[in-house]
């Protein structure tokens, strides 16, 4: 069964004309229409599925948007598609809870009042989580750019460079690769601030001896990577190896045994509880990792309240993690794809530590 074709049986479940889609990662998850203004009204009828857009967009939308009819804003968005609703005669109608504003809540109102609206959640949410063929195809080209990054940035590492002068190194190194974009903003955060989970590279000169914490990634074709490296520059003392060991081990005892049927959060306990049985659990505060796609952060989430059943074709972080402030922190992490009976790792870079 298609994405479009799921959307529509959605649709017949719950009793809806129509479902108005208005994210636009959304908008390309079931058009492939790339432009930054869109929305799509599917409707329960095959032939009736509507991409609006404005001018600047018609032939984009031409282009990429094969399958539906193209409808240019007339007025506001609001009575565009109250005329639309008036026209093909929808009178039961699904909006994003979670992305529809209340002036657009109030306004599609007062323009379409003959019309019933029912605020739920998108169904390209669980969609989104399996992930098809040709999607795992482009993460894993994306996951290959991060990988050959980090192997560059491993010849071209050594104190006295800034933590910006690295994360710069990678970005454009990815960017000859084929990345369109960062999937985020880098993470390079040395000694005391590898303490700080989301350390963006600042301008602190890296010392031989330090930790240097490196989490980044890229977006080919729309989908995303993200990887995670602790290095120490030089030779490691015995508590940064100790940790980093214990980190590894944790990452390793997801690998291992996460599978198909389990729940989200018991993957997380898998990892969470080597950390904690070591003494840091107070020192391992986020998620063990992250559903990964068109978004860099997207659902299943590897946290201990996420009761999701992992499915084949679901694409996760496992990124274990210790931060001690006043000594800094280690975290590694690789994406992998849950398949029959366990899981495929898809990131290939080396467990590198000392440099």
């Amino acid at each position: 069964m298609t994405k479009f074709s799921k959307v529509k049986k959605w649709l017949q479940e719950k009793d809806l004309d129509a479902f108005l889609i208005s994210k636009l990662v959304h908008c390309f998850y079931l058009s492939g229409f790339t432009g930054t203004s869109a929305c799509l009204l599917v409707t329960n009828s095959a032939e009736k599925n509507f991409l609006i857009t404005d001018f600047r967009y018609k032939e984009q939308a031409e282009a990429e948007a094969k399958g539906y009819e193209l409808i240019l804003w007339e007025g506001s968005l609001a009575q565009t598609l109250a005329k639309l609703f008036r026209q093909h005669g929808l009178k039961k109608v699904g909006l994003d809870q979670d992305e529809i504003t209340l002036g657009t809540y109030e306004r599609l109102k007062k323009d379409a009042p003959e019309v019933s609206f029912f605020p739920l959640q998108d169904p390209c949410v669980e969609l989104r989580k399996i992930k098809t063929a040709e999607e795992l195809e482009l993460l894993k080209k994306a996951i290959e750019i991060g990988d050959k990054a980090f192997l560059h940035i491993l010849e071209f590492i050594h104190p006295g460079l800034t933590e910006r002068e690295i994360a710069l190194e990678l970005e454009f190194f990815m960017r000859r690769l084929g990345g369109t974009r960062n999937a985020f903003e880098t993470i390079v955060a040395s000694q005391n601030r590898a303490a700080l989970p989301h350390g963006v590279a600042s301008q602190r000169i890296i010392q031989a001896g330090e930790l240097v914490l490196m989490d980044f990634g890229t977006v080919y074709q729309g989908y995303h990577s993200d990887l995670t490296r602790t290095l120490v520059l030089g030779e490691p003392d015995a508590s940064q190896w100790e940790r980093y060991n214990l980190v590894l081990k944790a990452q390793e005892a997801v690998f291992q045994k996460i599978q198909p049927g389990m729940r989200a959060c018991e993957a997380d306990a898998l990892g969470r509880s080597v950390i904690e049985e070591a003494g840091y659990g107070k020192n391992f505060g986020h998620s063990l990792g992250h559903g990964v796609g068109l978004e860099i952060h997207e659902g299943p989430r590897l946290s201990p309240r996420d009761e999701t059943i992992l499915e084949p074709g679901m694409v996760v972080t496992v990124e274990p993690g210790i931060y001690l402030s006043g000594w800094g922190g280690i975290r590694l992490e690789d994406m992998l794809v849950i398949v029959p009976g366990g899981c495929e790792r898809l990131t290939r870079s080396p467990q590198v530590f000392k440099v």
